[in-house]
């Protein structure tokens, strides 16, 4: 075959599964790869595979511990979750009326009933999917099969996808076989997921900018527009990561071919100087990425397309005809289409191609596109593309799909978002605020920017269109306001996000782990379905639907998981197992830090900058003991695989009159962060301490306090990164209960309403009220008509008040 180069070899001997875990005979072979986890093989021919495919890397997976019998008929191999039976040598059937027809696997975890086996062809309809493909894509294909269901299996059919050679090249295998993976796992979805992750491969960890905001627009844009663009939002002080540039940066209408989407050459009528853009844009910390669809082929007009013609030998003016699985074509088009490109310093590609009719393809190219940009140690890989099969976490970024600008739009991002971690997939990427027709409204800008801030990576994307408000500034003040405030959140979280980032690498934990995972009841019920876990420490209550507009804000109901939990603005205290409902104003969002969360941020959010942070504020939740590490490489190269990072410690050793912080390096390299750092510790929920001191290993240092809201804030200047940093606060009674009551968030609605003074106050008596039951409160409020209450505020507390029964 044609040799590619080195980023795309493949170790063929991790491929094989160990012979003592390995039953066979004629035209069959099961082996069994971890406790949860069997592969199942039939072939009429007697051929089976050991080489890698575009789903599997890796079948040695240890030795795990099982009992096998078996005679000249029959096979029976028991694990700890599953209990398999095989009758040899017959074809895989099975059905729900006689699944002991053949091949059944059972589990040994829970309930025994025809519910709890899986057999050959099962429809598994208790599986909820996981956003195979993009949203725009019309096809069965979009939500295929996940792992998650809450039968406690999943299989994948593995039979049809393509193997690899060792040079990274791909081949069909045997047609008529069949290559099946079950996972049985019962409710410990957390380790199947791990095993999946071993057998397709851990997830890659990307750049740090790409978790910043990125900015992209279906508009044809100059040179000059590209920078007055940064500058824009330079101005604003809102940090840009990552711009992206559409079709247009390429020459589109060629004589007679019109609106081409294939392009690999800067139109110089609006980039004359192509690389001296780039240039300014890096100078701001700005990463451009471009779009790219090599689906039409490569045209005559590219530069360098004589020299693909001729090292293709096809004769010059016909259009070269795009294929992945053409070795010699794709290394043209990395060396003459796009190595040019990064030579002018592009980041990275967002690619377009879909190949609907053969998702085999797609898998091949987004592979080849993410291996050829890590070709270079120096330069991490990174991709925006559309999904094609399972093991989509290899390649990041994913792209979503252009979706419609509609509230029903923002609750499917949401819950796409939740699906994607059912086949491990963290970085799915959205259209922040939707990118085509609807509906332009302030509110939902809004919920969409702050779901944004809250998701796995964060990309505005408008369509073609003057009428399209996706920039802060172009809307009125307070949705500017609001939607910028988030925006510098969001890179301020960079520190927390990119720790998540390693364990997601490392450990297999993905970053937003839906609610339904860990509390299964909440997906039948709309009020909770969408929430989710966003990393270790937080927990997410989306808001998905409009305010009511009578007292200017939104109902949310939400239930708070076990232990006690604060809201990550107002630090109010919300004990757990507990359903709740609260008023939220366009500028708040429900966001929620566990007890003894350390949640790590940098201190200057109106930097584009997305380096490590020579300041950083660390917010502490009190409650219990907790040690967070902080993890911290370049962000940009590939060297922390040799051991170029620093883990830093966090721990938080909690009593309730006496906190005490250790801030110290505990791994890595020295000469990976900055030198020195300014911290400024925020303990939440806490007064000012009596005693309070600071030491660097044995040295006391110098330190300043004060309180701001309800937190006590210790600020330190200059400390060394390599070493112990330790604070400790004593006092009485120092941490403060803020435990959240209901009476605030009425209170303050009641503040904003455009109600006679005297009429409010008697509103409050009722409402507030300790002696009176809801039925007398109802009827109290009734008899405020005479005196001048109107049937619209009237209808609003008679609501407030059944949300009071609820509690």
């Amino acid at each position: 075959m044609y040799p590619l180069g080195k980023q795309f070899e493949v170790d063929l001997s991790k491929a094989q599964t160990d012979e003592k875990c390995i039953f066979k005979g004629k035209k069959y072979r099961i082996s069994v790869l971890t406790e949860r986890l069997v592969r199942l093989e039939y072939s009429e021919s007697g051929k089976f595979v050991d080489a890698p495919s575009q789903l599997v890397k890796n079948r040695y997976l240890g030795f795990p511990e099982f009992q096998v019998k078996q005679d000249t008929k029959f096979l029976e191999i028991t694990t700890k979750y599953f209990h398999l039976t095989y009758v040899k040598e017959a074809p895989f059937t099975g059905s729900k009326v006689d699944p002991m027809k053949n091949l059944k696997i059972s589990l040994t975890t829970g309930t025994r009933d025809n519910d709890r086996d899986w057999y050959y062809g099962h429809p598994e309809v208790k599986n909820y999917g996981g956003n195979m493909m993009a949203k725009d894509i019309s096809t069965s294909r979009r939500n295929n099969r996940g792992l998650y269901s809450i039968d406690g299996f999943a299989s994948f059919n593995d039979s049809n996808s393509l193997l690899y050679a060792s040079d990274g090249t791909l081949y069909n295998r045997e047609k008529e076989s069949a290559d099946i993976y079950v996972f049985m796992y019962y409710k410990d979805f957390d380790k199947a997921l791990l095993d999946y992750f071993h057998l397709t491969g851990m997830p890659a960890l990307i750049p740090r900018y790409a978790l910043g905001n990125w900015w992209s627009k279906n508009y044809t844009y100059t040179d000059k527009e590209v920078l007055a663009l940064a500058n824009n939002f330079e101005r604003r002080k809102i940090p840009l990561s990552v711009i992206l540039l559409d079709k247009d940066w390429h020459y589109r209408n060629i004589g007679e071919m019109k609106e081409l989407k294939t392009g690999f050459t800067f139109n110089k009528d609006l980039f004359p100087n192509p690389q001296d853009t780039i240039y300014k844009l890096h100078e701001k910390n700005i990463r451009l990425g471009l779009r790219v669809d090599p689906t039409g082929g490569f045209y005559p007009h590219e530069q360098f397309y004589q020299q693909a013609c001729q090292y293709l030998g096809i004769e010059n003016s016909k259009i070269i005809l795009f294929d992945p699985l053409n070795p010699k074509l794709m290394d043209v088009y990395f060396k003459l289409f796009l190595h040019p490109l990064e030579g002018l310093g592009v980041d990275f590609f967002w690619s377009d191609y879909q190949a609907e009719a053969n998702p085999y393809k797609l898998s091949a190219y987004n592979r080849m596109m993410y291996q050829d940009a890590g070709r270079n140690p120096a330069k991490r890989s990174l991709h925006l593309s559309r999904n094609a099969l399972m093991a989509g976490h290899l390649y990041p970024v994913l792209y979503a799909g252009s979706n419609e600008i509609s509230w029903e739009t923002l609750k499917d991002v949401a819950f796409s978002n939740l699906n994607a971690a059912n086949i491990g997939v963290s970085w799915w990427s959205h259209n922040i605020g939707g990118n085509h027709g609807g509906v332009e409204e302030s509110e939902l800008y809004i919920r969409f920017v702050e779901l944004g801030c809250f998701s796995p990576i964060f990309r505005i994307h408008g369509a073609r269109g003057k009428y399209y408000k996706k920039e802060p500034w172009i809307w009125d003040i307070k949705t500017e306001t609001i939607a910028s405030d988030y925006m510098r959140f969001r890179h301020r979280l960079i520190p927390y996000l990119y720790t998540e980032a390693y364990k997601y690498y490392s450990e297999g934990k993905v970053l937003v782990e839906p609610f339904y995972h860990k509390y299964p009841w909440v997906y039948d019920d709309s009020s909770y379905k969408f929430q989710y876990f966003f990393g270790d420490s937080l927990l997410i209550c989306p808001i998905l639907t409009k305010k009511d507009t009578t007292m200017n804000r939104t109902i949310q109901r939400f239930f708070i998981p076990d232990g006690i939990w604060y809201e990550f603005k107002t630090g109010k205290k919300f004990l757990g197992n507990k359903k709740y409902v609260s008023f939220f104003t366009e500028e708040e969002y429900p966001v929620f830090a566990r007890s003894g969360a350390i949640i790590p941020l940098s201190n200057k959010s109106d930097r584009n900058n997305i380096g490590l942070p020579t300041d950083l504020e660390v917010h502490i939740f009190p409650g219990v003991s907790n040690i967070y590490t902080l993890y911290e490489d370049d962000g940009l190269t590939s060297l922390y695989k040799e051991g170029f990072y620093l883990k830093t410690d966090f721990d938080y050793n909690y009593l309730q009159n006496n906190y005490t912080l250790i801030i110290r390096s505990t791994e890595g390299k020295s000469g990976i962060v900055p030198e020195r750092r300014n911290y400024r510790i925020r303990f939440r929920n806490t007064k000012q301490a009596d005693d309070l001191d600071a030491h660097f290993n044995d040295e006391k240092i110098p330190l300043t306090s004060y309180v701001e809201d309800n937190d006590f804030v210790v600020e330190l200047q200059n400390v060394p990164t390599i070493g112990q940093l330790t604070i400790n606060c004593k006092g009485r009674d120092i941490e403060i209960d803020a435990v959240r009551v209901m009476n605030e968030d009425i209170n303050s609605i009641l503040m904003d309403l455009q109600i006679n003074t005297y009429l409010k106050e008697q509103i409050a008596e009722i409402m507030f009220d300790t002696e009176n039951t809801i039925s007398k409160k109802r009827i109290a409020i009734r008899k405020l008509k005479k005196k001048g209450l109107s049937r619209e505020y009237m209808k609003l507390f008679l609501k407030l008040l059944e949300y009071i029964g609820e509690i």
